[in-house]
């Protein structure tokens, strides 16, 4: 069962400590090459950072959009191989999460609010197209009925305007899933107009000690443009990282999939069963392994 209200509220606000991080930030873009994301020099430079690394073997493990973004709070596809709508009857990393009292919350761009399940809306500043800037395809959380079936766990997915009141308020959650609109994301406009914009959203937060302590960035593609490789960009940024990182540079075969098994290692929050059981944790490059403390700890 979900928790109740002021319990989830002090949860956001102090939480269980995780093992290499205490909060995961997930931001996800859309359908672009490995190699054009990493020729846009801003998606480059969050992965030369002393405390940023690319993840130079990352892959999305379907296509179209939907069910990569269903992956990484699932360990599943479900076999979805389009991008309608699914109400689908299983746990996911909620599950995981309300088990052991972490808090979480997905941020969607331009979404309505109150648990609408409308499959898009919003219209675009930018390209002039109607009813493009939220996507439900893009919400992973509104696919499962385990999510969409219960008021305080629908409560969760919020508008993204919430965000900024939250970090304002010193209450983000320790789980963080933020989806840019279809303009923000790159997908209607261009992995160029996408970098500019995180560059305006991001770096500022980064300023923001209540934001970046014990933060696990994490930056990724959803898919490549169509391709079976479907070789994605995809990069760590924070204080959680080393900064000896083998030059900037994981090797390491990751996909969608591992995004779960990362929150499951940090928190020791058991597994789905699933694909989830198959796949690395991210976390070769982060502080603990290697005896070097956060910055913090020292």
């Amino acid at each position: 069962m979900a928790k109740d209200d002021d319990k989830s509220e002090k949860s956001e606000k102090s939480g269980k400590s995780g093992k290499w991080f205490d909060r995961m930030v997930v931001v996800v873009f859309e359908n672009t090459n490995f190699t054009e994301a990493i020729a846009e020099p801003y998606f480059k430079e969050l992965t030369l950072r002393p405390n940023g690394v690319l993840l130079s073997d990352f892959h999305g493990v379907e296509h179209p959009s939907e069910p990569n973004y269903v992956a990484e709070i699932s360990g599943s596809t479900f076999g979805i191989k389009d991008d309608a709508n699914y109400n689908i009857d299983a746990k996911t990393i909620v599950d995981l999460f309300e088990a052991k009292g972490i808090s979480w919350k997905g941020y969607m761009e331009n979404y309505p609010g109150n648990c609408n399940l409308i499959s898009a809306t919003g219209d675009s500043p930018v390209t002039g197209r109607k009813n493009r800037l939220y996507a439900r395809k893009h919400n992973p959380f509104f696919s499962f009925t385990t999510v969409t079936k219960n008021a305080t766990r629908c409560a969760k997915v919020v508008n993204a305007d919430e965000f900024d009141e939250d970090l304002k308020n010193d209450n983000l959650p320790q789980f963080v899933y933020y989806v840019p609109n279809q303009d923000n994301d790159g997908h209607d406009t261009n992995v160029t107009f996408a970098a500019n914009w995180y560059k305006g959203w991001l770096e500022p937060k980064l300023k923001n000690k209540a934001f970046t302590k014990k933060t696990l960035i994490f930056t990724v593609f959803d898919e490549d443009e169509s391709t079976p490789i479907n070789h994605i960009y995809a990069s760590i940024l924070g204080d959680p990282v080393q900064k000896g990182n083998n030059n900037h540079n994981d090797t390491t075969f990751y996909n969608q999939y591992s995004v779960l098994r990362t929150a499951e290692d940090n928190w020791n929050l058991g597994n789905l069963g699933r694909n989830d059981t198959k796949v690395a944790a991210f976390t070769k490059f982060l502080k603990g392994n290697d005896g070097e403390k956060g910055d913090d700890e020292q």
